[in-house]
This record gives C-alpha cells, sequence and structure tokens, in this order.
C-alpha cells in the first residue's frame, strides 16, 4: 500500500507543480500575442478586420510558449525521475501538461482586455486572447512526454552499447 501512495504522490505532485507552471505560461502568452480588435454589435462580437491575423497568430504564440514549457518540463522530468519509477513521471507530465494548458489558457484570456466607446457601430474592444485551433492545447502534454521518452531512449541505447 505504501509503494501506491508513493507512485500517486509522484503523480499528484508532477500535475500540480506544472499546473502552476501553466498560469506563467499565461501570462507570458498573454504579453507575446497581440491582442484582437473587435467590435460589440448588439452583443456580439464582430472582429473589426475580418482579414486580421491576429488570431491566428495568437494559437500559435500559445503553441510555442506552452511547447517551450513541455519541453522544459519533459526535461526537468526526466532528470528528476532518476528516484522515482519514469512511468508514474511520464502520466504525471501528460495529465499536467494537459491542466497545464488549460490553465495556461484561462489565465491568458483573462489577463488582456479593455472595452472602449466607439462610433455608432457600437463598442470598440481589445479583447481578451483566446485560441480557435484547439489543437494547441495538446502542445505541452504532447511535447512534455515526447521530449521524455527521446531522452530515456538516448541514455538507455548509450548504456546499451556501452
Amino acid at each position: 500500500m505504501r509503494h501506491v501512495r508513493g507512485n500517486l504522490a509522484t503523480v499528484v505532485v508532477t500535475v500540480l507543480v506544472l499546473a502552476l507552471l501553466g498560469v506563467v505560461a499565461g501570462y507570458v502568452w498573454s504579453v507575446l500575442a497581440p491582442g484582437t480588435r473587435y467590435v460589440l454589435i448588439e452583443g456580439t462580437r464582430q472582429p473589426l478586420d475580418p482579414e486580421t491575423q491576429s488570431l491566428i497568430e495568437a494559437d500559435g504564440w500559445f503553441a510555442v510558449v506552452t511547447g517551450a514549457f513541455g519541453l522544459a518540463s519533459g526535461i526537468a522530468g526526466y532528470v528528476l525521475s532518476r528516484r522515482h519509477p519514469p512511468v508514474e513521471v511520464l502520466v504525471g507530465l501528460a495529465a499536467g501538461g494537459l491542466l497545464a494548458g488549460y490553465v495556461a489558457l484561462m489565465v491568458g484570456t483573462s489577463a488582456k482586455g479593455t472595452v472602449q466607446a466607439a462610433g455608432p457601430g457600437g463598442f470598440t474592444t481589445t479583447t481578451s486572447l483566446g485560441v480557435t485551433a484547439y489543437g494547441v492545447l495538446f502542445a505541452w502534454p504532447l511535447l512534455s512526454t515526447a521530449v521524455f521518452w527521446v531522452v530515456e531512449f538516448a541514455v538507455s541505447y548509450r548504456q546499451r552499447e556501452a
């Protein structure tokens, strides 16, 4: 029973640490990604410039920021897992990466935005960020688990050759 508690504690601690890093990633994303200008007409948001690329840029910056955090957490997870079984750390990286990506999205979307009065078309606002391609939420867990396994393979391959 003690063994199970230790393994569960490893997973929970990994998930919680990554969730806290998700807060930092959300703020970094909100600083780097451009805001999108909208017009609020009768309670609905319409992009001020229908041909704007800022929505795509926000998705790209989200993928870059969470991907960088995923790479760093995968390497750190491998280095710190020498005392713990790697399966529990890997499960923690996957689950924690999903949670951290969601936390980063929530923090980033609430960190930026102001409403300003405009002309007869309604109110103009620079809104909070958002993602339109929800697949970028998988950047963190995908890269953290992938780099974990690449490093594990490289180290074990070198040990087998020696």
